[in-house]
């Protein structure tokens, strides 16, 4: 009896359980919470953008070079003699004007032989006026024989006549014969002297023509003796002093103008080729080998900034390309030329431009026409990231013409107008959602930067083509 009601018990139990976790169960239903659901906002990432447009362009060319004298006097003796005057400031490193008496030889030398020479012209000279003299009385006397052998001539035939009707002895027939070769023999001696006078006459030209030389070489000999300043210069080397033997060759000091200095700037190949050919000519004849008439180097502005020296720098002109590429760095040779470059020095805060200085050399030329430029940190490996009319990222696949200090040349794959955000976008998801803001200052700093103003200001050192 016990087993069964405690079988009875537990079943109710279970039942018990059962019915109130239906219950809960209900009720739990019955009061059940519905999520809501919310419509999330999609974000809008801020980026900084630039409208493109053509823009005018100067093309740069950066490189360096060692200044020095456009022009160089080294001092080389002709004659040779004893130094007798020195400038007291021949020194290197001296200022003098064009003019100046700088070194001296001996002249006595050379003015003996000046009148040595002198003296021979003057006796061939004479030698010449005789010579005159003694054709004009030649002359004279051939006209008197002439007479008389005409004269003699006459009474020959008329003795003949005589002799041969016998009214004139033999003897006097030959006395008359000789008397008349005789005085054909005298005629013919005086033609033979005039005919002489032409040759005599040449001989004694050639001998004054050679003292002539003889003077004009000892005048020159005695101006080779003095050493005068042919131009304003800066002496560099000095290796002469006074009462010094100097002999023939030998080498008395070098000195500088100041009229122009000359730098020898080392161009990247790229670089100058790029400038070159926006001042090369499109109908350049074919036979054309002059680099000058090739090309238009005034168009060429050249700034050049001494190295170490900020602040300190000269305008130039490039005058020439050497020939040939330097064999170290296979760079073009483009010479600058800076005239009168201690005209406005103001040591020690600006120094003239003179011999052994390191200079950046800095090229710029106008490009042809406008090009679309945007900045160098705007490409992401070949790309650019754009914002389209409705504000989303499109990442477009450029070519770039070529680089130019922190401007990137695009030369195809970007339109005038498109907008280039100049944001480092991480990530950079195309089609994603932007709020663009366009900088009109990086705008204007990019337009100045690319007419070269930046460059102008702060010349910068030679970049990578």
């Amino acid at each position: 009896m016990r087993p069964l009601i405690s079988r009875l018990v537990r079943g109710v139990a279970v039942l018990v359980g059962v019915g109130v976790g239906a219950a809960l169960l209900v009720v739990f239903v019955a009061n059940r919470q519905v999520p809501e659901r919310l419509e999330a906002a999609v974000a809008h990432t801020p980026v900084t953008v630039i409208e493109v447009q053509p823009t005018e362009l100067r093309l740069e060319a950066r490189g360096h070079g060692v200044a020095r004298p456009a022009e160089t006097w080294q001092a080389v003796a002709n004659v040779s003699g004893r130094v007798v005057e020195r400038h007291p400031a021949l020194e290197s490193g001296t200022l003098l004007p064009e003019g100046a008496l700088l070194v001296a030889l001996d002249p006595s030398r050379y003015e003996l032989a000046i009148a040595e020479a002198e003296a021979e012209l003057a006796g061939l000279v004479g030698e010449g006026a005789l010579l005159e003299v003694e054709e004009e009385n030649t002359g004279r006397l051939l006209v008197l024989e002439r007479e008389r052998l005409a004269l003699a001539e006459q009474e020959l035939a008329r003795i003949e006549r005589l002799a041969g009707s016998g009214a004139v002895a033999r003897a006097q027939l030959d006395e008359q014969h000789r008397a008349t070769l005789a005085q054909r023999q005298a005629v013919a001696s005086l033609q033979n002297s005039l005919a002489l006078l032409p040759a005599r006459r040449q001989s004694l030209e050639a001998q004054q023509a050679r003292a002539a030389t003889h003077l004009s070489q000892a005048q020159r000999d005695l101006e080779d003796t003095r050493f005068i300043a042919p131009y304003d210069l800066r002496l560099a080397e000095v290796a002469v002093e006074r009462h010094q033997f100097v002999a023939v060759g030998q080498r008395l000091f070098e000195a500088d103008s100041l009229d122009a200095a000359e730098v020898e700037a080392r161009i990247p190949f790229s670089m100058m080729r790029r400038l070159l050919g926006t001042v090369a000519p499109d109908d350049l004849p074919l036979g054309t080998l002059d680099l000058s008439e090739r090309i238009d180097l005034g168009v060429i502005e050249a700034e050049l900034a001494l190295v170490g020296a900020p602040g300190v720098g000269w305008r130039g002109r490039v005058v020439r390309i050497a020939s040939g590429l330097d064999p170290a760095t296979r760079a073009v040779r483009v010479v600058v030329r800076v005239d009168h470059p201690y005209r406005d020095a103001r040591p020690p805060d600006r120094p003239p431009l003179q011999r052994d200085m390191y200079t950046r050399v800095h090229l710029s030329a106008p490009s042809p026409e406008p090009r679309l430029v945007v900045p160098a940190s705007a490409l992401h490996h070949g790309e650019l990231y754009l914002a389209d009319g409705e504000a989303r990222l499109v990442r477009r696949e450029v070519s770039v013409a070529f680089e130019q200090g922190d401007l990137a040349v695009i030369e195809a794959g970007l339109a005038p107008g498109e907008r280039v955000i100049v944001d480092d976008l991480q990530p950079a998801l195309a089609g994603m959602m932007l709020a663009p803001r366009r900088d009109a200052a990086l705008e204007a700093r990019l337009a100045a930067q690319a007419l070269g103003e930046t460059s102008r200001d702060a010349p910068a050192g030679s970049a990578a083509p």
